[in-house]
């Protein structure tokens, strides 16, 4: 390194790492660095940085994958340099998405599995809102087709995830979401209660971000039938499955929440969730293709023809797709059946566990017929000495990170506690979270805080989000 500065430190390659330029001054924050540096420090330095995260396969709040084989690793790294979005560029990254796609569509029922549409996105909140705008200009052309008023855009749902609120505000649609019952999910009757001849799709959510509870796609369904026969509204379901999506078809296949139902018109699903792909990854897949508006499709040179795309992103990486590719055909129904199966084994030894410390009523145990690889509770009745914000600090200093968090409106007054069980959780470390959930009762019970803490105050991880400015003070 040469600098003509005779007050800088001149580095030697044969330094010790920790006697480098970036290691013994600051790191740059707010201005763009002036001067090069050895790629050795400045790694070092970045990935010291990066011990003040926490552990991700401890972050018991996180939906996400946080572990994958090294044949995926590998995958990702020869992907690293391929665009998805240039298909003429990168056939074979865009040929195994159409397979996977039709492989989707065929896992979800669709009549026309090997020739309808979908697409992969950056996730499932990308996914979710295409199949938003899907329904919106179906709903616009039956509406212009009649010669009816097309400006107040309706969509139903019970209590979402914060892409749904942002879906609504971005693209100016009412959102009417039913509030959250001692159930906590979405009933027929709520439903229907919301909606009206500006409705342009119920969004039903398989695996509810809250407690993990499925929303009943069947009941609902068959609510809007009966409503179409009676007043000939009628209204699609889109089903948010970003976490159900994964598991329902190889743990509960019973269920009837996707294609299975003629009212379903779109399907969203985490390819980074239970779909067990690296981060980036989620699916929107249509019933046929016809569900899919034509106004909404872009045509790309691909292979000397053209492909369809449909995304709100344009530049994205094409790893997160041979990935799942390789997820597909590497695991097939009988693999991701042993994994999910694992996770819900898993479920049901932490729910007994803390059941078990008699300090805690079970809002959902992880029954794979009610929901996803999860577990929600709350505290009993009883008077405690500390709340769950209290228990879940506590737990952060073993390096959990257990979400407390406060239910949505009408249910804010309820405080619960989550796990979503993951491909990763072993028995083993459920144990070891058991023993550390014990310690930390134990603790605060001999020295009780002398303040509880508050839902501000402390880190819930609800992945709820507020928005800046309350929908009344908005002027479309």
């Amino acid at each position: 390194m040469t600098r003509t500065d005779p007050d800088v430190v001149v580095d030697n390659e044969m330094d010790d790492i920790f006697a480098s330029t970036p290691m013994t001054s600051r790191a740059p924050k707010n201005r763009f660095p002036e001067h090069e540096q050895e790629p050795r420090d400045v790694y070092q330095l970045v990935k010291d940085e990066l011990m003040l995260d926490g552990v991700a396969r401890m972050n018991l709040a996180t939906f996400c994958t946080t572990w994958v084989e090294p044949e995926v690793r590998q995958l990702m790294d020869d992907s690293l340099d391929k665009n998805i979005i240039d298909k003429d560029e990168y056939p074979q990254t865009a040929e195994l998405e159409t397979r996977c796609i039709h492989m989707l569509a065929d896992l979800f029922h669709s009549p026309d599995a090997a020739t309808t549409i979908g697409t992969s996105t950056t996730g499932s909140s990308e996914a979710a809102m295409l199949g938003g705008l899907a329904a919106k200009w179906r709903w616009k052309a039956r509406r212009q087709a009649d010669g009816k008023d097309t400006s107040r855009p309706n969509l139903v749902c019970g209590p979402v995830q914060v892409c749904w609120e942002k879906f609504a505000r971005y693209f100016d649609i009412e959102l009417r979401q039913a509030p959250m019952n001692a159930g906590n999910i979405m009933t027929p009757a709520e439903a229907l209660a919301l909606c009206d001849e500006n409705t342009i799709a119920v969004v039903v959510t398989f695996g509810q971000t809250f407690t993990g509870k499925f929303e009943d796609v069947d009941a609902i369904s068959a609510a809007l039938d009966n409503l179409q026969l009676r007043t000939g509204l009628d209204i699609d379901i889109h089903v948010d499955a970003a976490s159900g999506g994964f598991v329902a078809p190889f743990c509960a296949p019973d269920i009837r929440w996707d294609f299975r139902l003629p009212r379903v018109k779109s399907v969203n699903v985490s390819g980074h969730k239970t779909g067990l792909a690296p981060l980036g990854s989620g699916w929107v897949i249509w019933r046929q293709a016809t569900d899919l508006p034509e106004e909404l499709i872009f045509n790309v040179n691909y292979l000397g023809g053209s492909m369809p795309t449909f995304n709100l992103n344009f530049s994205r990486p094409g790893g997160q797709v041979v990935a799942s590719y390789y997820n597909f055909l590497r695991l097939g129904k009988e693999g991701y059946r042993k994994v999910q199966s694992a996770t819900y084994a898993v479920a049901k030894h932490l729910s007994a566990g803390i059941l078990n410390t008699g300090r805690f009523d079970i809002v959902f145990d992880g029954n794979p017929q009610e929901g996803i690889p999860a577990v929600t509770w709350k505290l009993t009745g009883e008077s405690s000495s500390f709340n769950l914000f209290d228990l879940a600090e506590e737990l952060r200093t073993r390096g959990w990170l257990v979400p407390a968090y406060t239910l949505p409106p009408s249910q804010e007054a309820v405080t619960v506690q989550r796990i979503i069980v993951r491909h990763g959780l072993s028995i083993d470390m459920a144990d070891l979270l058991l023993e550390d959930l014990g310690n930390a009762i134990t603790k605060l019970d001999d020295r009780p805080p002398s303040r509880p803490l508050t839902a501000a105050e402390a880190p819930s991880f609800s992945h709820t989000g507020t928005a800046a400015v309350p929908s009344e003070l908005v002027h479309s």
